[in-house]
């Protein structure tokens, strides 16, 4: 085992922040931002190259390796965006506001809190400043509490400032020029200040009543996504996750989580009683949480990534009355995947995609606010694959009710690397909302997840696996779910009125 990475984010930005410190051309700063941006994005996205081969769906090698490396180069890019336009919006902002040390300190930690909200938005994301402590940083990890990611990103590009600050008051002390110590004492205050926070955070006690436990069996079935789409892959997929649901029914699981599209093909609710897994649920009483593919009742052709809560006749919904019908409840996928779900700019491109890529378009996205989902062990989160980047889609379903958390992904054909920053996802979202987490993949990594971000148990890559584990459910609520990101306005309303205070006083002497 080598040395844990996360440190390195509490300095990685001091350059950045000395090249705005320094000042200089406009076009020179923004260079600097994206260079480092594609040092940073560059480094934690090498897994997309992972795309490649792509010759099964019918893809020359050569156009396979342009896929793959175009896709490389654009999502590298576009999150490297962000540090370059901080660093050109802090230097164009220090030409026409005057900015001291400690202001700058505070408007640039704001900026960059904003991009990261506004990149939170968008299709493409994941690559936070934040996800570099998960799961390494358990500590640091529970300022999410406060306000989701952006509360650990505003620590670190603070810490950073602040640093920053620091460097260039010891290069003044060599130069024989004043120098004030105030600044590293400051950076390394605020930094023990966060982790003092986040201990205490850590060591509150897991109260879990046996009768909120469920026992959840998760099954990895390590079948490759080239397979699944063939008639072989189809069959053997159904036997082995019918089999597995079977076993780990009769270990005594509560309810069996299947990952993202574990049957590939298409459910259809009417035909239920002759569908084998609804037939095993009848026998067994134990519900069931089915990755699959759903069509989408207003939009022809088109189809929803699933999950879906399979629940006993007889069973109680969790949100209702006895039903004398199994309970379907369904999350549809609200972020798909760009080129691996859904082609971007379908729509004004047309037929020339249609010609160039070999992927399935008819794939739509759930809408951001979805029924409760009912698991028929109570109301859930749910997330699946690429949702887990994005914290407001879990936030708000544990604010409508939430009681634990179930996530469900593919992650073939990536590589562990890639499994670890999706479990780091993972991990940041059971410590934001203070809930159990349970993790079903298809590859690797499944997992279950206390509310402290604590791994309890996981599954190792390219694994066939099934493991029973015991969650709890639990009904608190942490500022993050009760307010959502109230920090970034904040931030906004004390660095303008910090600003305009500033420069007013300036002004009139």
């Amino acid at each position: 085992m080598g040395l844990p990475a996360w440190p390195l984010a509490w300095v990685a930005l001091v350059p950045l922040w000395l090249v705005i410190r320094r000042g200089g051309s406009l076009r020179r700063g923004a260079l600097g931002g994206l260079l480092w941006g594609v040092g940073y994005q560059g480094t934690l996205l090498t897994w997309v190259l992972h795309l490649h081969p792509l010759m099964w769906l019918g893809v020359p090698w050569l156009g396979s390796v342009a896929i793959a490396t175009a896709a490389y180069a654009f999502v590298t890019l576009w999150g490297a965006s962000i540090p370059m336009v901080w660093v050109f919006a802090m230097e164009l902002l220090q030409r026409r506001i005057v900015l001291t040390r400690l202001s700058q300190v505070l408007v640039g930690t704001t900026l960059w809190c904003s991009l990261e909200a506004l990149a939170s938005l968008t299709p493409i994301y994941g690559t936070s400043l934040a996800i570099t402590q998960s799961p390494g940083n358990l500590v640091g990890l529970h300022l999410a509490r406060l306000s989701g990611y952006l509360t650990i990103t505003a620590a670190i590009v603070a810490v950073n400032g602040l640093g920053a600050a620091g460097v260039l008051s010891t290069f003044q002390l060599r130069s024989g020029k004043p120098s004030s110590r105030r600044w590293p004492i400051a950076a390394l205050s605020l930094l023990g200040a966060v982790h003092l926070f986040g201990w205490s955070l850590y060591q509150q006690p897991l109260a879990a009543a046996d009768t909120e436990a469920i026992r959840i069996g998760l099954v990895q079935g390590n079948i490759p996504t080239r397979e699944k789409l063939t008639q072989t892959g189809i069959r053997r997929a159904r036997d082995r996750y019918l089999s597995s649901y079977q076993q780990l029914a009769a270990a005594g699981a509560d309810a069996v989580l299947t990952p993202e599209g574990a049957i590939p093909t298409t459910w259809n609710p009417e035909r239920r009683a002759d569908d084998l897994f609804y037939q095993a649920v009848q026998t067994t009483k134990v519900p069931l949480w089915l990755g699959t593919f759903v069509l989408a009742p207003t939009e022809e052709f088109h189809i929803y990534q699933s999950l879906i809560a399979l629940l006993p006749e007889s069973a109680k919904s969790s949100l209702g009355e006895t039903n004398s019908q199994p309970t379907t409840t369904q999350y549809n996928k609200i972020k798909l995947v760009p080129l691996g779900e859904y082609v971007p700019l379908q729509s004004l491109l047309g037929g020339l995609i249609d010609r160039l890529s070999p992927i399935d378009t008819t794939m739509i996205p759930g809408a951001a606010r979805q029924p409760q989902f009912d698991s028929g062990l109570g109301p859930a989160a749910v997330g699946i694959c690429y949702d887990s980047a994005y914290g407001w889609i879990v936030r708000y379903q544990v604010a409508q009710g939430g009681q634990f958390i179930l996530t469900a992904s593919n992650n073939d054909p990536y590589p562990p690397r890639m499994m670890r920053q999706h479990h780091g996802h993972d991990v940041i979202q059971a410590i934001a909302t203070d809930r159990w987490a349970a993790r079903g993949t298809n590859t690797g990594l499944s997992a279950m997840v206390d509310p402290h971000g604590r791994t309890q148990w996981m599954s190792e890559p390219g694994t066939y696996a099934t493991h029973v584990g015991t969650i709890y459910r639990r009904d608190t609520r942490t500022l993050y779910v009760r307010w959502g990101n109230w920090l970034l306005p904040l931030l906004m309303a004390v660095s303008v009125g910090w600003v305009c205070g500033l420069n007013y006083h300036i002004e009139e002497r």
